[in-house]
């Protein structure tokens, strides 16, 4: 029982730390610009696919580099000559043209690689274990995804609170036309956060891309799970995607390990259910069954009870 509480927290742990990889970038995006990225996921996975044709000739980790940065370039002139025209149309114009650039960076992605995954390897020096607990043994490239993930946080948020430029990226935020009279360019803070943020995702899927199947389809895989948790932890608070990240890893891990449906739960107490009652076969669903679904009811019941999300301010 120990050994899966172990293992159970250190894989929810790390899986809640690619979605803050993924969630972070997101929330710096939309703190800043007001701009929720809907091919937020689609630049993840371009980060996973530049990551491995990098690493064909560069080697895995000067292709953590250059995945990242060529992602966020990517990003900064999207940001430029694209989402910077269609910002004056208002929220509406901003979502529809980044619902469409997911689409054609999807199928660009098929286009130069495929529909089959491609064979985006661990490095050398992370493929085995790290330890051994209880004759299981975890792999050292998990415990590399988690320790970069925590890594990658506490950056982001000493660059925010204790840089001079991450102040001037707040005070942008709340104080656009003070910044730009005092000589700063705004708008190229915003075209360059887009590429942080766009970078960011790049960053996640470059790093989750061995650990994961990196294919056309990892985007979709990802992509909705990514707004539950931007919901969850408050639109614009890094913080809180953090901890709504870390909530989604934990309780969907014990879930797919859980074997315990809703009618053995109350065949505990006395209650019989039969397939043939009503929903039957939902209440004889076990929690791993059940796991996919597990994200989206929090996001109903947080929508319900906190629609501001966890860290989220109210609005008044």
């Amino acid at each position: 029982m120990l050994e899966f509480l172990t293992f159970s927290v250190l894989n929810g742990v790390q899986y809640g730390l690619l979605l803050f990889l993924l969630a972070s970038g997101l929330t710096l995006i939309f703190s800043m610009m007001g701009v929720l990225n809907f091919a937020h996921a689609s630049f993840y996975m371009l980060g996973a696919y530049f990551g491995f044709q990098a690493s064909l000739s560069l080697g895995f980790w000067p292709a953590l580099v250059v995945a990242p940065l060529a992602v966020g370039v990517l990003g900064a002139l999207v940001e430029r000559f694209g989402l910077r025209r269609v910002h004056r149309l208002g929220h509406v114009a901003e979502l529809l043209f980044t619902f469409g650039l997911a689409f054609v960076i999807d199928e660009v992605v098929v286009m130069l690689w495929g529909r089959t995954p491609v064979d985006y390897r661990v490095p050398a020096l992370l493929d085995g274990p790290a330890f051994m607990l209880w004759q299981t043994s975890y792999p050292a490239y998990k415990l590399f995804l988690l320790l970069a993930s925590v890594a990658i946080f506490a950056g982001l948020l000493m660059f925010l609170t204790r840089s001079r430029v991450g102040l001037i990226i707040q005070a942008s935020l709340t104080h656009p036309q003070m910044v730009s009279m005092l000589g700063h360019n705004v708008p190229r803070i915003f075209m360059v956060m887009f590429g942080a943020g766009t970078g960011l995702a790049g960053l996640a899927g470059a790093i989750a891309g061995p650990a994961l199947v990196t294919q056309p389809s990892m985007a979709a895989l990802l992509g909705p799970i990514l707004f539950v948790i931007i919901v969850l932890g408050g639109l614009g608070s890094l913080t809180g995607a953090l901890i709504a990240s870390l909530a989604v890893g934990l309780i969907q891990t014990f879930a797919v390990a859980g074997e315990v449906s809703i009618a053995d739960l109350l065949a505990r107490v006395g209650v019989t259910l039969g397939h043939s009652e009503w929903f039957g076969n939902l209440w004889h669903a076990t929690l791993a069954q059940l796991a996919p679904v597990i994200p989206y009811l929090l996001l109903v019941l947080m929508l319900l009870l906190r629609p501001a999300g966890l860290m989220g301010a109210r609005e008044t």
